[in-house]
């Protein structure tokens, strides 16, 4: 059975409590060496901790990783797979 697909969002616009798959990085190549030592590649599952402001707060694995609005704008998602 095929999937329907699925249209990229920008993670700034992602509620608290969802669970999200990265699946693309709209940086230049500082931020996205940046992004990258932060654990953020293009496949890595993160959770919406919290939201304060335009900044939020991820759970990646075990990890606690917080980004701000520009940078949340900047990483391309989908919700991933229950």
């Amino acid at each position: 059975m095929a999937r329907a697909s699925v249209k990229p969002f920008a993670l700034g616009l992602a509620a608290e409590g969802q669970r999200l798959r990265i699946v693309g990085l709209r940086a230049g190549r500082n931020l996205d060496r940046r992004l990258t030592e932060l654990g953020l590649n293009v496949g890595t599952e993160v959770q919406v901790m919290q939201r304060e402001g335009g900044g939020l707060l991820l759970a990646r694995d075990s990890a606690r990783v917080a980004v701000g609005g520009g940078m949340a704008m900047k990483i391309l998602v989908v919700e991933a797979p229950s």
